[in-house]
């Protein structure tokens, strides 16, 4: 039996290994979800792997209090290519319950697509390497080694700290992260560039408690006002992110992002304008963009007839390759203080940063990884950019520099990642895993 036959007899099961682990509330935030339900997810993939030859397989505290899954397989012998597989069993709390169409923890099949929290990012991705393994069964021709992390989405940097102070441990000749996606369902795609980021939290103050609107409104300053103030400052009438000292006229070289397939993934309504002055492909993933996350500030219901004397907001910076988070941030920072009106007193607290990425084409691997998403899919592969931040790709950068990494998942547009209402088309989990285990047999021919 070929490998397009077997993955397509391992995906038969493959709903339910996935609801089974869809239904772990992997959120790596103690606030919102028990700790113990990343504890769940981190021993399933424990298991899962060892269950494949990982005999080692273990999981190691990482610096910021979260378990990543260790583990590692020989192949055929030293001479042979070692490949690292990565993924994160973490996942995105699920916002709004009532946004979604399916409950967020139990995976659904609609419109044959299969909905729930993590689906698509990233444990749709742990599925497409496991089934890959599956196809492959004993005669893998290569030296395999795992990570899988347990706090990707809350940024903390766990692993790229125990990355750093560990460097042997998952040093490789290639590194595959399966942490993004295709052009759409169906169009395989490497992504070769990744936009960095920067969360801040704005402080505005302006009073020491709250004064009765009509005695003291007129004269007295509004911190609310004076954050609406700061924050429209950060965009122009067209929507271009205008942070002074921000370059924001670059542009994007490789494929296309079509806006009307981009209007469509994004459900745009109907009016509704696209910001910037570019091209889609040049705003979201060559030039920087500024979101606002949240507001802290009186709600309508409850509100008094008073004028607000403190308010904050939470920014996501995310910057393009060729800016240095550092020069980012202070940027940002600095442009903040100085948009503030009235003379309110003003903090801006770093939150978190990670550094842009560009990886390098060309090199055997990703020779390897065309030729096995073109046999998978159908099509050649396309080369995107990729508006996420994964700081640890700089990481593996700088640790492993000879090595080659390449980004690629199940993660398409219309997967809704980090929103409510996530799914992946399960063609997707199965065309990934074919292209994987296609990969590491093409790839250690290569490199024989």
């Amino acid at each position: 039996m070929d490998l397009h036959s077997r993955i397509a007899e391992l995906m038969r099961p493959a709903r339910g290994e996935l609801a089974e682990f869809v239904a772990i509330r992997s959120v790596a935030d103690p606030r919102q979800f028990p700790p113990e339900e990343c504890a769940k997810a981190a021993q399933w993939v424990l298991g899962k792997f060892a269950e494949l030859g990982f005999s080692d397989a273990r999981l190691e505290r990482t610096p910021d209090g979260s378990d990543a899954v260790v583990g590692s397989r020989p192949g055929p012998g030293p001479d042979a290519p070692t490949v690292l597989l990565y993924a994160h069993y973490d996942v995105q709390p699920p916002l709004d319950d009532a946004a979604w169409r399916t409950r967020p923890f139990e995976l659904t099949e609609a419109d044959g697509r299969w909905y729930g929290r993590g689906a698509a990012d990233c444990k749709g991705n742990i599925l497409a390497q496991l089934l890959a393994l599956r196809a492959l069964g004993t005669d893998v021709p290569v030296n395999l080694k795992l990570v899988v992390e347990g706090s990707e989405e809350q940024g903390t940097g766990g692993l790229e700290a125990f990355v750093a102070a560990q460097p042997e441990l998952l040093r490789a000749d290639t590194i595959l992260v399966c942490d993004t996606g295709n052009a759409a369902v169906g169009v395989p795609a490497a992504t070769v560039t990744l936009r960095g980021m920067v969360n801040v939290v704005v402080k505005v103050e302006a009073m020491a408690s709250e004064l009765h609107s009509g005695m003291f409104g007129g004269a007295a300053p509004d911190a609310l006002a004076a954050l609406i103030l700061m924050l429209a400052s950060l965009r122009d009438k067209q929507g271009n992110t205008t942070v002074t000292g921000l370059d924001n006229t670059q542009t994007w070289t490789g494929a296309a992002y079509p806006p009307e397939q981009f209007r469509s993934d994004a459900g745009l309504l109907d009016g509704v304008m696209l910001l910037g002055d570019g091209s889609v492909s040049d705003m979201i993933w060559a030039r920087p963009a500024v979101t606002v996350l949240g507001v802290d500030c009186p709600r309508v219901t409850g509100s008094t007839a008073a004028i607000v004397p403190r308010a904050a907001a939470r920014l996501n910076l995310r910057i393009p390759p060729g800016v240095a988070a550092e020069d980012a941030h202070t940027a940002l920072a600095d442009h903040l203080r100085a948009a503030a009106p009235w003379g309110v007193h003003v903090t801006v607290d770093l939150e978190a940063m990670g550094s842009p990425f560009q990886a390098a084409a060309g090199g055997p691997a990703f020779e390897a990884m065309g030729a096995s998403m073109h046999t998978a899919y159908g099509r050649p592969m396309v080369t995107l950019g990729q508006g996420g931040s994964i700081p640890l790709c700089n990481v593996f950068a700088d640790t492993y520099p000879e090595a080659e990494i390449i980004l690629l998942g199940v993660e398409e547009p219309a997967a809704l990642i980090h929103a409510p209402n996530e799914s992946v088309h399960p063609s997707e989990i199965s065309a990934l895993a074919e292209s994987l285990a296609l990969f590491l047999q093409r790839y250690a021919a290569l490199r024989g």
